[in-house]
């Protein structure tokens, strides 16, 4: 009998499906990276080879303006709204994606300087990588923001973080992933340094963005809060030697979970373009 109960309990262990990725696939294939010219640091820092011809005129209609039909999936627009929600930090206009109550997940994509909160929503600039990550969110039952905020300073911090932990409060089992393009990055190491927003904080990615050495002193540091640095080669705002040599400086602390991914010939908007929203949200949440 002993022996028949453990064999039963075998196959149902056997039987069992695995837990489930937070983001199903869709459009892997498109979206996936350029082919890998060289790994390092255990495989944490990549090095892929981006192409502008194959991977702006090829993917794009219009060149750095639309993206080809086969990239966006329109019917996202059904779960997306404009609106305006008041904070303790005042009323903040943003987008919105999916579920504004009990969402698996959230991201927020936080612009850089000249953009708002439409740019983070555009279906068809940047290949189509915002239309993806919409409907990454819409169809795994999350929720994707991308808001207005005043500056890049602490008021603009304050409004984020405000903006983050009232829908957080919306959805309890919710990690709050913050993706920063360019000088939104000044935000991403604000909200690292908020001690009662860190916990759910599921990840920091940083999309052609820059470095602050404060993080390794920050509670999302002590709760090794996932971090994502993509950087273009040829990116002449912040240099990609600065930013390697910070992953290092964040990876060199016990393992810390930190990947860096170099697009090499790219620019300062080609992480924006070429993240692979799924693949790094994934990985981040397997870490927390």
């Amino acid at each position: 009998m002993t022996r028949l109960i453990l064999a039963a309990a075998l196959l149902a262990a056997t039987l069992a499906p695995a837990a489930a990725e937070l983001l199903a696939p869709s459009k892997d294939r498109l979206f996936a990276l350029p082919a890998t010219i060289e790994t390092s640091d255990d495989g944490a820092r990549i090095v892929v080879d981006y192409k502008e011809m194959r991977d702006i005129n090829g993917r794009d209609e219009i060149p750095e303006r639309r993206a080809h039909a086969t990239y966006v999936d329109l019917s996202v627009r059904r779960a997306q709204r404009d609106v305006t929600v008041q904070t303790p930090a005042g009323n903040i206009p943003h987008i919105a994606v999916g579920k504004p109550e009990g969402a698996r997940f959230i991201v927020a994509y936080l612009h850089g300087q000249g953009g708002n909160r439409g740019q983070g929503a555009d279906d068809f600039t940047f290949g189509g990588n915002f239309n993806r990550i919409k409907n990454l969110a819409a169809q795994n039952g999350g929720l994707y923001l991308s808001p207005d905020f005043a500056d890049f300073g602490a008021t603009g911090a304050g409004q984020v973080a405000a903006l983050l932990k009232t829908y957080a409060n919306a959805s309890p089992q919710a990690s709050v992933f913050v993706a920063c393009g360019s000088a939104g990055g000044a935000i991403c190491w604000q909200l690292a340094q908020d001690a009662d927003l860190a916990p759910r904080l599921g990840g920091l990615l940083l999309l052609g963005s820059h470095w602050d050495e404060n993080f390794l002193k920050s509670p999302a540091f002590r709760a090794r809060v996932p971090v994502y640095l993509g950087h273009g080669s040829r990116d002449r705002v912040f240099p990609v030697e600065r930013q390697e040599a910070f992953f290092r400086a964040i990876r060199s602390a016990s393992g810390y979970p930190a990947r860096f991914v170099r697009f090499e010939s790219g620019s300062h908007g080609t992480p924006i373009r070429m993240t692979d929203w799924r693949e790094i949200i994934n990985w981040m949440s397997e870490r927390r």
